[in-house]
């Protein structure tokens, strides 16, 4: 298989023994008088090995390493210099270069050491794909669907990820915006270097630009050493923003600046570093109708929003449900070790005709709860939460609650098991806060109360609810 081979020489005579001896190995050769000009071919995808003179005029071949294993880490890069020279071609192999070749050389020696860097070249090659494939494999198996939706989103990650470019991920509470963005790093480039995430709406206004930008040692009281904030712990990798609608405005100008100079300072310093990270954030809210209303700069969301992908809802993908859910219970029984394995095909039907205001996190959260109440080693119908059998539709509905024990049907029992399973949802979504489950539910606090106490809804614990 003929192979291409750069060689860099300022010496023309050298330049031909080399290409011919190359050529008559069957190789295709290219040549370039120095390092600068080289450069323009070092990003040829076709590119095998590179034989570089170590002494040349301008960019000499210590500093031509350093830039190819920069720029092409992929292509060893052999180095050719004199005698009296080879002290330096060590430091070049510790600079990253795969090996050297002494003037004056025999041809066969030329043709052994390209025929070894060649080798090193299909190994490295091999690696990366071998990387890439796990790297896919690692990514794509965290977004579980089947679905035209789902596919579109896997392919849409796809087509992204092997870029440095800024991502804005839009969509729902629940949809698993976070799951995008990490499979977005998982199958880029940068999968190797760190994952950082930081959720804007989480932290205090006070303590997010030190949180972000770290800060130095007596930047504010407290501050007894030295520390790296959530930019410089991603440096290299991927820095994640949640919920970038809820960032401050005068945070929003830092991070800008950053954005747009790569370089920031640290709280109480006013030393500049630069930063070397991918960003990709994520919101739920509508960052253009908040430009419109002064609550998020118009120049930020240009940067932040270069590609935008929507995590769509599960009530879009409801051909997924059934997977997602099986998925989620393989996950949680191994958790739990309890021998749980299957839900009944009527559970299922139940899951697929919710609605899923919460999308993958309410279902997540309804496997958990489901896990935890089944008794035997199939989930079924009696086994899911009071508010996902009442709200899962009519036929749904009437099997569950609408006969009384004549089988006849029971108009004011069905109407106070939806109002139950109305009420545990808002209870479930507000995460317990009677106030905001009554807003959501369009009725006072007071009535939502009194509703509680006649239903007999029993409020054990945080999150838990029956």
């Amino acid at each position: 298989m003929k192979r291409t081979v750069l060689v860099v020489d300022d010496e023309a005579n050298m330049q031909a023994v080399m290409r011919m001896v190359l050529e008559g190995a069957g190789h295709e050769v290219l040549v370039a008088d120095s390092g600068e000009a080289a450069l323009a071919h070092i990003q040829n995808p076709n590119l095998d090995v590179v034989l570089s003179d170590l002494k040349m005029p301008g960019m000499g071949g210590e500093a031509f390493v350093i830039r190819c294993r920069k720029d092409r880490p992929d292509v060893p890069v052999i180095i050719v210099t004199a005698h009296g020279t080879i002290r330096s071609a060590v430091k070049s192999i510790h600079d990253g270069a795969a090996d050297y070749l002494t003037k004056p050389f025999e041809p066969e020696q030329l043709e052994i050491v390209v025929h070894n860097a060649i080798k090193l070249r299909d190994i490295l090659r091999e690696n990366e794909q071998l990387k890439a494939a796990v790297s896919e494999s690692r990514g794509t198996k965290r977004l579980v669907g089947e679905s035209h939706v789902a596919q579109q989103l896997i392919e849409e990650i796809r087509r992204v990820a092997p870029y440095k470019t800024g991502v804005l991920i839009t969509g729902e509470s629940g949809t698993g915006k976070e799951l995008v963005a990490r499979t977005i790093h998982d199958l880029s480039p940068r999968h190797e270097r760190p994952w950082v995430a930081i959720n804007c709406s989480a932290i205090p206004r006070d303590l997010m630009e030190s949180e972000l930008f770290g800060y130095v040692k007596g930047a504010f009281t407290g501050a007894s050493q030295n520390r790296a904030g959530r930019l410089e712990q991603a440096q290299g990798g991927t820095l994640f923003l949640d919920e970038i609608g809820d960032l401050d405005a005068s945070l929003q100008a830092k991070l800008l600046r950053v954005l747009q100079e790569r370089e920031f300072s640290p709280v109480g310093s006013n030393q500049v570093r630069t930063v070397d990270v991918r960003f990709i954030a994520a919101t739920n809210r509508d960052l253009k109708e908040y430009v419109r209303e002064g609550k998020f700069r118009e120049d930020l969301l240009y940067r932040l929003d270069v590609y935008s992908i929507v995590a769509p809802p599960l009530r879009t993908r409801r051909e997924d449900i059934p997977l997602l859910a099986q998925t989620f219970l393989r996950e949680l029984a191994s958790e739990t070790d309890k021998k749980v394995t299957a839900f009944t095909p009527a559970a299922l039907e139940i899951l697929e005709r919710y609605g899923w205001p919460g999308n993958i996190r309410e279902l997540r959260n309804t496997v958990e709860r489901s896990l935890l109440s089944c008794r035997g080693q199939t989930i079924d119908v009696e086994d899911l939460p009071g508010a996902i059998a009442a709200g899962s539709g009519p036929a749904g509905n009437v099997e569950r609650f609408s006969l009384n024990k004549t089988g006849e049907k029971n108009l004011d029992h069905w109407l106070e098991e939806v109002e139950r399973g109305a009420i545990l949802e808002a209870l479930s979504q507000c995460n317990g806060v009677q106030a905001h489950a009554a807003k959501r539910l369009g009725i006072s606090e007071r009535s939502l109360w009194h509703r509680i106490k006649k239903l007999n809804i029993q409020i054990i614990a945080r999150h838990e609810f029956r």
